[in-house]
């Protein structure tokens, strides 16, 4: 067994221990795209992979509002609240900071892997969730002054 193979088996250890499926589930799958020789895929998973999830979640985060759970009237009156507004506020930094990381990380792949290590790591430990790369990125683009 190679060691990339034996990283990843690593990582999906650490989402076992941490009872963590996301994690689990993403580790094995990659594994298991790399010893059954399916290889071809990577690169369209790394090219395409993250427009998807985002997609993905993008769907689940707006199905209440396209099941009609969501009110227009609901999601009006946000717009009244004041914590709505600063949920409003936070998710349009959250949004910059996304973009700005997806910058410094197409232009500066050596700190890619530090990031996606932090975030398997966080997701593992602090039972965060593996969106973090991106906002990762974003404050980190903010530290060193990239763009």
């Amino acid at each position: 067994m190679d060691v990339t193979s034996l990283i990843l088996l690593g990582l999906a250890a650490l989402g076992i221990i941490s009872s963590n499926s996301t994690i689990t589930i993403a580790m094995l799958a990659l594994l298991l795209i790399r010893v059954t020789g399916f290889q071809q895929a990577f690169p369209w998973l790394e090219k395409y992979g993250l427009t998807i999830g985002v997609i993905i979640l993008t769907i689940g985060v707006m199905s209440p509002v396209a099941s009609g759970k969501m009110s227009p009237q609901f999601i009006g009156e946000s717009f009244l609240n004041w914590k709505s507004l600063i949920a409003i506020g936070v998710g349009m930094l959250v949004a910059y900071l996304g973009g700005r990381g997806v910058s410094l990380m197409g232009s500066n792949p050596s700190v890619v892997a530090g990031l996606l290590i932090g975030t398997v790591l966080g997701v593992a430990l602090f039972r965060g969730v593996p969106v973090g790369p991106l906002i990762a990125a974003g404050i980190l683009s903010l530290l060193i002054g990239k763009s």
